[in-house]
């Protein structure tokens, strides 16, 4: 080597002015020039050429330049200016130069072959942008180190975070090597020589010579990566075309630069030129042997390049608000290539509910497979109706260039499907809004849309659809779907952020509870933002408008707006997406149709299937739910038996129902139904009652549309009934007001019903100590029944039983207990001794008694009683629970503690079991079991019972308790005195409620008015009317409550609830 170096350092002194030579033994000298050269980094036309096809552009190598490296001696213009142009009349020819020299008079450049990559690749991407030329294929012509800075600058633009660098990757249609030294050469070793020895050199870069070395790692890693590039592309269908052309001859002294096996990619065409390094790119004629080989590769490329360049035949442009669906685009980009599959025309689908976001999910991947698959033709078939899929084909079949595709009687689906199918070519077909099973599947006499779809291995098909049961008769394989859900939180977050400005989402709160609302649906999140931008209201704000009521919901989600990736032929709003769904289940499935129909009357959640009416067969409701589930408007709880119909899917079915004007007679048909199935509310069946309730509640919203006030009392009065005995006695009660006034609008006040409904609402007033209220309505309901049915009626003595319990709490205890007696009597004849009822009486009159002191024999009558409600309706009925209770109350009286506290934690805990923790019944028992807790000196457990209690009673729900308290002081004061232990309870209550509104002072008064009485348990009284237990809020002394016996099925032949 260094034998090598003293011959060039004679010779460079022979010389004057050495020619700037290409190649790495010519550019070792020094460039007088190279500090002031213009050309360095930047890219030159050399050819223009308006109607182009191709770019063809040049890179010479070490210490080369953009003109003089491709021009020969004696001439003073390159050949690809001069010669080229007449050969490749639609070719654009360009020439790069960068500052590739390695030593230097002044200050050598620090540049690595990555920073000339990176350079070459963002300057040519730049003047193909300004050209608009971005998508036009392109060649290199690279001589020597020139070969390695493209294929870095290709492997950069391959991977490239940036779109528009990655362009350049896309569109290499081929790469002509010139002496390239793929594995090295051996003037690597001039980096090695020192500085002082090269002469006048003050200033080296070494690391382009290091790179040249057989070893070096960077040199075997572009090799390494630039090969598996190539065999992947090839494995994918693209044809990415090497050429490797090699010295023949050595340079004089320094002898061969860049051997055989340097020059060459094995796998590619290796050609040789009768030249040296320096020589075998400078062609000074068109009859040069190695112009004409290497215009021969040229030529042949060019005219693939109309044929091959791929298609992109989509009708919209990337959506660049597209958020998200990452894992979901993985997927499917593993599925979709026509690469994936290389024996079959495979079959992909993405499914989901209406607004979901297929079509656009669909388009990125689209744009997605463009970039990594550019020699992939991508083709967009909305499949929506036979008009526009057939002008989608026209297009296609144009683009292709398919002959006779415009002839007036061309079957035009079949010419671009025979076409597709016998193509060489790869190509993508996206098939959108695959959703109308009579379109794509035919009818009688109608050609299905599916007979048209094309074949082959090169290919591939994707689906976007609404509908499972077209994913199944398109054969798709389960590994090939996607189901596509509702945006994950983050991503319905970003989307939304994306058109509306940061402090119109500054309620963060406001925010998630609005994407909640809309059930983080991209397309009525796409929708809400859009109106939001127009109006420049927060998220607050819209969120306040959407639970304003369903009419003003409706309205805003009816709301069109601006969508480019959406078709002009259709709708946009949420409250229309679904309509032609809705449309084809009523024409393929009436079953299917109904049960949506139904549905949409009913709560969204948790749909019991045996709620729906019933089919012709059970396949037939099999076949009619797997419809709804198909189009994803409704999902099936694993093991429930219950359906979750979506939000928006049923209010906007609502809507359609009303826009037709079938509100009506879909209103009765389900209250029919539900009045036919929702029981009489009893402890019994709460099973049953609990599932119905919530769908009982969402159907009564819509009782204006029923015209059958009967049957909307109905249902009132027994969700009113359910909700007392879940201890919501606000809710009871103003439904039972509600049915109480229809009946009384449409039948008699004598009605049963009517007086059903009375004595239903006193009852829930008595349990809300609105005592002088429910005594009115008793003593009404008792005169009533008593002229209709007669006294010795069960409904009679039941109104009875109730007044009763309503004078006892207001200290009336003679009355009441003369009262519980006479019922008591006459239950015992008319009814049985173990009836219910009579047990209840008996119940009530013990408690009477235990109110005036007579323990002892309030003792002997609950034993008795707890005996037979155990033996009548088991021990962890309600009503035994009760009565439970009432004998520990009495037991507690007589300084029985022990035994008390025993069957006070029993009743709890079954309470607690049965009706719930915070069910008012179970708050009792815990306060009470407080109190006898207290009376055995065991404060520190008491303390704990009673903080419990209050805690799960109040719930925060302050101002209500207040009211409440107050409303109870009031009335203990008047009917019971100021001292009376309960008036005291209710004073302790409502400081406690005020202490925790804040309202100190208030509270320290009334805690200094009189000091809280040794608390006592409280009993229960056990009313006749229906199996409920009295429930009131927890307190230091509680005032005795009632239960009330189940009133006997109606004999008059009315409806009675």
């Amino acid at each position: 080597m260094m034998h090598r170096f003293r011959q060039w350092r004679e010779n460079r002194h022979s010389e004057r002015n050495p020619p700037r030579e290409t190649g790495p033994v010519a550019t070792l000298p020094n460039s007088p020039y190279a500090d002031t050269d213009s050309s360095l980094s930047k890219m030159k036309v050399l050819h223009d050429c308006p109607k182009a096809t191709v770019d063809i552009c040049f890179v010479h190598g070490l210490t080369g330049d953009r003109e003089s490296t491709w021009t020969a001696d004696g001439l003073s213009t390159p050949w690809p200016k001069t010669l080229l142009p007449a050969k490749l009349d639609k070719a654009r020819i360009l020439t790069y130069g960068y500052d590739a020299y390695v030593v230097r008079i002044s200050v050598a450049s620090a540049n690595r072959l990555i920073d000339h990559a990176t350079n070459l690749l963002t300057k040519l991407t730049t003047d193909r942008c300004l050209q608009n030329a971005s998508s036009r294929p392109l060649i290199f012509v690279a001589h020597s180190l020139g070969g390695l800075v493209c294929k870095e600058a290709i492997l950069l633009s391959r991977n490239n975070p940036e779109s528009h660098l990655r362009g350049i990757f896309h569109c290499i249609k081929g790469v002509i090597f010139m002496g390239t030294p793929h594995r090295g050469s051996w003037m690597a070793d001039w980096a090695k020589i020192p500085a002082s020895a090269i002469g006048i050199v003050k200033s080296t870069n070494r690391s382009l010579l290091e790179i040249l070395e057989t070893n070096n790692q960077y040199l075997e890693s572009i090799q390494f990566r630039f090969s598996a590039m190539l065999r992947q592309q090839r494995e994918r269908g693209r044809l990415l075309e090497v050429t490797c052309f090699l010295e023949a001859l050595p340079l004089p002294v320094a002898g061969q630069v860049v051997c055989k096996e340097s020059a060459i990619l094995e796998g590619f065409t290796c050609i040789t030129i009768h030249a040296n390094h320096r020589n075998m790119v400078k062609f000074s004629s068109a009859e040069d042997s190695g112009f004409q080989m290497l215009l021969g590769e040229l030529i042949r490329w060019e005219s693939q390049v109309g044929h091959l360049q791929p298609l992109w035949v989509v009708p919209f442009g990337r959506n660049k608000d597209f958020v998200g669906r990452e894992s979901t685009l993985a997927q499917l980009l593993k599925t979709i290539p026509p690469s994936a599959d290389k024996d079959d025309c495979q079959r992909a689908a993405v499914e989901g509910l209406g607004g979901v976001g297929k079509t656009q999910v669909a388009l990125e991947a689209a744009f997605r497979v463009r970039d990594e698959h550019p020699e992939c033709h991508v083709f967009w078939v909305p499949a929506v109706d036979v008009t526009t899929f057939e002008n989608a084909y026209r297009e296609l079949g144009r683009q292709l260039k398919i002959a006779g595709i415009d002839d007036d009687k061309a079957d035009v689906k079949l010419l671009v499907k025979t076409a597709l199918s016998q193509s060489a070519d790869n190509w993508l077909l996206i098939v959108d809004n695959a959703d109308d099973v009579e379109l794509m599947f035919g009818t009688a006499g109608a050609t299905p849309l599916c007979d048209y779809l094309p074949s082959s291995y090169r290919g591939s098909i994707l689906f976007t659809t609404r509908n499972h049961e077209a994913v199944v008769r398109l054969d798709i394989p389960q590994r090939n779907l996607v189901n596509l859900a509702e945006m994950s939180r983050l991503e319905a977050v970003d989307l939304l952020r994306r058109n509306v400005a940061a402090h119109q989402l500054s309620d963060t709160q406001s925010t998630a509870t609005l994407l909640d609302f809309l059930t983080d649906l991209p397309l009525a999140i796409k929708q809400a933002s859009a109106y939001m931008a127009k109006t420049g209201i927060t998220a607050m704000q819209y969120l306040n408008y959407c639970q304003s009521g369903n009419e003003r919901l409706i309205e805003l989600l009816s709301k069109d707006f601006e969508d480019r990736a959406r078709y002009r032929s259709t709708r946009n709003p949420v409250a229309a997406t679904w309509l032609v769904s809705f449309v084809h289940i009523s024409r393929d499935n009436r079953l299917a149709a109904q049960y949506l129909r139904f549905m949409s009357f009913l709560a969204e959640k948790e749909i019991p299937k045996t709620l729906l009416p019933p089919g012709n067969s059970v396949l037939e409701a099999y076949e009619a739910i797997g419809t709804l589930k198909a189009y994803a408007f409704i999902t099936e709880r694993a093991g429930q038996g219950s359906y979750d119909i979506h939000r928006l899917v049923r209010l906007a079915m609502r809507n359609w129902l009303a826009e037709k004007g079938e509100l009506r007679v879909c209103a009765t048909t389900v209250m029919q139904q539900l009045d036919k199935l929702f029981p009489y509310p009893e402890h019994e069946n709460m099973a049953v009652w609990m599932r119905y309730l919530p769908h009982t509640l969402a159907a009564l919203e819509l009782r204006e549309h029923l015209p059958d006030d009967v049957i909307k009392s109905s249902l009132l009065s027994r969700v009113a009934d359910s909700h007392f005995m879940l201890g919501k006695y606000q809710i009871a009660e103003e439904l039972h007001r509600q049915a109480l006034q229809l009946r009384t609008q449409v039948l008699v006040v004598e009605h049963p019903d009517t007086l059903t409904s009375i004595n239903h609402l006193a009852l829930v007033l008595r349990s809300q100590g609105k005592y002088e209220e429910a005594e009115t309505m008793h003593r009404q309901a008792l005169k009533l029944q008593t002229q209709v049915l007669g006294t010795e009626h069960p409904n009679t003595l039941t109104s009875m039983n109730n007044l009763a319990i309503v004078l006892s709490e207001q200290g009336k205890y003679e009355e009441a207990k003369r009262m519980h007696k006479q019922a008591l009597k006459l239950q015992t004849q008319v009814l049985g001794a173990e009836h219910p009822d009579m047990l209840a009486s008996m119940n009530n009159l013990a408690y009477v008694l235990g109110k005036q002191g007579k323990y002892e024999e309030a003792e002997t009558i609950h034993r008795q009683a707890l005996q037979l409600w155990t033996q009548v309706l088991g021990a962890e009925h309600p009503d035994t629970l009760a009565s439970m209770n009432n004998l520990a109350f009495v037991l507690g009286n007589q300084g029985k503690y022990e035994e008390a506290a025993i069957m006070y934690r029993q009743a709890l805990q079954l309470r607690i079991q049965v009706l719930g923790a915070e069910h008012p019944d179970t708050l009792g028992s815990m306060s009470n079991l407080a109190n006898v807790l207290g009376w055995q000196g065991k404060y520190e457990e008491t303390a704990t019972m009673h903080r419990q209690a209050l805690q799960l009673w109040i719930q925060g729900k302050y101002e209500e308790a207040e009211t409440m308290h107050r409303q109870a002081l009031q009335l203990r004061t008047q009917v019971l005195g100021a001292e009376h232990p309960d008036t005291l309870s209710s004073m302790s209550n409502l400081a406690f409620v005020l202490g925790n509104q804040g309202k100190y002072n208030e509270a320290e008064r009334i805690h200094k008015q009189e000091p809280i009485p040794v608390p006592y348990p409280s009993s229960e009284v056990v009313t006749t009317e229906q199996s409920f237990s009295r429930n009131t809020a927890p307190e230091a002394t509680r005032p005795e409550g009632g239960r009330t016996n189940s009133q006997p099925r109606d004999t008059t032949g009315f409806k009675h609830n």
